[in-house]
């Protein structure tokens, strides 16, 4: 394979955005020769096949079974709600394909394990879609730390909150919503990026539930071993700046919209901004975990380095973890 035909398995507003991305993708030079919109499945024909004429996509199929079986697909990109990707993962995996799971990569860890074993008995890819772990925000970022301009880093603090309970899947228990998997897994992230898997000695946290039951807002507090303290906040309820913040014994950083950072400002010790950098222009964003993935698909790699199988499951345990002191369970773990 020179070209690898991408597949997108869901048609609402995530696929919409990939499928904007692979056709874009398609006719920039430094991706058309690796990747190709090829096809999208939904479950219902009729919504896939409009979806595939509104993007160009040459081929639609009214079920996933269909689209797993289509030999010329090598890429699914998972694109529904968090509880059905284990399902269909492992659905695309074992028929041949590699996948692009969306976040949270699972509703809990033991789904997201079943995936990594069918990709380690397959030998198909298998990485989670968090397009921050792929951008290149994240190394100028750790080069920022590194450079000795902040000092020695003492606390993270991140949040990300949108008011989204009007859509039925973010507040439906069944549908694994909430704010933890699909926003509080951002400020997580953003902080584990920074301590590079540093091990953390205990945690405290607190969650607001929302009439259906799922978290409507979490606060997360994590104390690390070498005595770095981070705090995280997530919200389905309200606005927040979207803010992170590296604090340095000699000043710090701060990052503008930790789900995509637009750019980061370094301050030293009186406040005073000594170094502004703007992220690289790029097409919407996911490009950079496509082109990840379509490489290890092309390189018969199962996991991706931005995104190690490691690095996805010690998240999931970790969000199983809030969720337990949350005494926080989804119907179908029953």
């Amino acid at each position: 394979m020179a070209q690898i035909n991408a597949a997108i398995l869901g048609a609402g507003r995530i696929a919409q955005s990939m499928a904007k991305t692979l056709v874009a993708m398609a006719v920039d030079e430094r991706y058309r020769d690796l990747v190709a919109p090829y096809a999208v499945a939904a479950r219902d024909g009729e919504r896939a096949a409009e979806f595939a004429a509104k993007y160009g996509f040459p081929v639609s199929y009214g079920s996933y079974e269909e689209l797993a079986a289509d030999p010329n697909v090598n890429l699914v990109y998972i694109a529904t709600p968090h509880n059905f990707h284990a399902e269909q993962a492992v659905l695309c995996m074992r028929a041949g394909k590699g996948v692009l799971v969306e976040k949270a990569f699972g509703a809990n860890a033991a789904q997201s394990q079943e995936m990594l074993d069918v990709s380690a008995q397959t030998g198909m890819l298998c990485t989670e879609a968090i397009w921050t772990r792929y951008m290149p925000s994240r190394a100028m970022i750790d080069d920022i730390i590194a450079s000795g301009a902040i000092g020695e880093v003492q606390a993270i603090e991140a949040n990300l909150c949108y008011p989204t309970t009007a859509k039925a899947r973010i507040t439906d228990p069944a549908l694994a919503g909430g704010a933890l998997l699909d926003v509080g897994v951002y400020p997580i992230n953003f902080i584990d990026m920074i301590m590079h898997n540093a091990p953390i000695a205990r945690i405290e946290s607190s969650m607001q539930p929302f009439e259906t039951g799922v978290d409507a807002h979490d606060s997360m507090t994590f104390y690390y071993e070498n005595g770095v303290m981070a705090t995280a906040q997530s919200s389905i309820l309200c606005h927040s700046d979207r803010m992170g913040a590296v604090w340095g014994t000699k000043g710090y950083l701060t990052c503008q919209n930790i789900n995509n950072v637009e750019s980061i400002d370094v301050f030293d010790g009186t406040h005073t901004v000594t170094a502004h950098y703007d992220v690289p222009a790029q097409l919407t964003g996911y490009e950079y975990e496509v082109a990840a993935a379509a490489q290890a698909v092309l390189d018969g790699r199962t996991e991706c380095a931005e995104m190690p199988h490691a690095d996805t499951m010690r998240i999931m345990k970790l969000m199983d973890s809030l969720r337990a002191d949350w005494e926080l369970t989804y119907p179908f773990e029953a």
